[in-house]
């Protein structure tokens, strides 16, 4: 609020006598004292009002989302997200057709969780028309109005329930709210791809998502977002492992609760249009693997490492620790410990080196590389490029005298 970008921000908006307030997430983590990511600002004034304000002031105005009021100021590397107040006058499941009001009231009746819609003026006072703040207090999650409306109007607020209770909620949660989102639950099917990955990423971060995502599955929702996915098998003891080592990682997490064969797993990603790392790291974590043992050591354990990669196998020692709980913690600590400093060494030889012995380009070359890289992997990685050399010379000549 005091950030010099923010304060001419506000500046320019109110700068004919109407009113600008912080709205949303920023106020409510604010009053939680957690670090505000985004900030978003309400004002009465239509966009293209907001827009000729903030040009007016030489900030950059970027129409986002004109149509449905929104505008972004950008300050150097601060951007600033500005609606106009609005009442729906129809919802069509997705999307909604608004009207622009000057009415704090109404543009708060049409938010989704009264935690969402506390607003602050620039001097730090705050504006609770539906009852926020005490549910904020109390971590209790409730619709604003009637959930049952709220959720169709969006069914994506399905989603966004279980997720800002997984971040927020302390309270049990209610049962007219909760009993929305089971009756509603078949309404998450007309959801794109990436809406739906978008909010289980985040609630995927939040400290501890389980008791969220046990409550997600016996809604049915979960197994309508996630099939073959299991919140209480190896999600919870990884998820009290990532917060020993303050390492939470959503991907990983995800990769915990489905519990499904590598081919359902890709064909999951695709559906939630994961990008290709995503997607690769995922369908990696759904194959079946004991390489990670807790006992590994020497030879062995520097195999591991350079055969699936030091993240992948930091991935499995992971996995393995949780589904084992604390048994070998000392010896998986110690596979985290050599994960962590390993560097993987480079195979001296290149293709180059097969063709100055005269063999000609094709197939073979890749053949004979991989003959000689097999024996440097058993060797443990010691023999050095003259070595090497002599066995690719006489792989060579086997191969001529075929």
């Amino acid at each position: 609020m005091t950030a010099p970008e923010t304060v001419a921000v506000v500046a320019a908006l109110t700068v004919t006598g109407q009113p600008a307030r912080f709205v949303g997430g920023c106020v409510r983590d604010a009053v939680l004292g957690r670090e505000a990511k985004d900030i978003d600002i309400a004002t009465p004034c239509e966009p293209n009002v907001v827009m000729d304000l903030l040009r007016s002031a030489d900030i950059k105005a970027i129409p986002t989302g004109i149509d449905h009021g929104t505008v972004t100021a950008v300050i150097d590397r601060e951007h600033f997200e500005i609606t106009t107040l609005r009442h729906d006058v129809e919802t069509y499941g997705r999307h909604a057709k608004v009207a622009y009001t000057d009415d704090w009231m109404a543009d708060a009746e049409r938010r989704d969780f009264t935690i969402n819609a506390l607003f602050c003026d620039a001097d730090g006072t705050l504006f609770d028309p539906v009852g926020g703040l005490p549910d904020l207090e109390a971590g209790r999650i409730r619709f604003v109005g009637d959930a049952r409306q709220r959720i169709e109007e969006d069914a994506l607020r399905i989603l966004r329930y279980f997720r800002f209770h997984a971040h927020y909620g302390r309270a049990e949660m209610l049962a007219d709210d909760y009993g929305a989102c089971v009756e509603k639950a078949s309404n998450v099917a007309i959801l794109s791809g990436e809406r739906v990955a978008g909010e289980v990423w985040r609630l995927l971060a939040a400290s501890d998502p389980v008791p969220s995502l046990i409550k997600m599955d016996e809604a049915g929702v979960l197994q309508r977002i996630l099939p073959g996915s299991d919140p209480a098998a190896l999600l919870p003891g990884l998820v009290d492992i990532e917060t020993q080592l303050s390492d939470v990682d959503a991907e990983r997490r995800l990769a915990a609760l489905l519990r499904v064969a590598p081919e359902d797993a890709a064909v999951l990603a695709d559906r939630l249009r994961l990008s290709n790392s995503e997607r690769d790291r995922i369908v990696a974590l759904a194959h079946p693997d004991d390489t990670v043992k807790p006992n590994l050591d020497g030879k062995a354990l520097r195999r591991a490492l350079y055969d699936i990669g030091k993240a992948l196998f930091r991935d499995r020692i992971l996995f393995a620790w949780a589904d084992g709980q604390t048994a070998d913690e000392d010896n998986y600590r110690r596979l985290l410990d050599a994960a962590a400093v390993w560097t993987a060494p480079e195979f001296p030889l290149r293709g180059a080196d097969v063709l100055a012995l005269g063999v000609p380009a094709g197939p073979v070359v890749g053949d004979l590389l991989t003959h000689v890289r097999s024996i440097w992997e058993e060797a443990d990685f010691a023999p050095g490029r003259s070595e090497l050399l002599a066995e690719l010379k006489a792989a060579a000549a086997t191969h001529a005298t075929g």
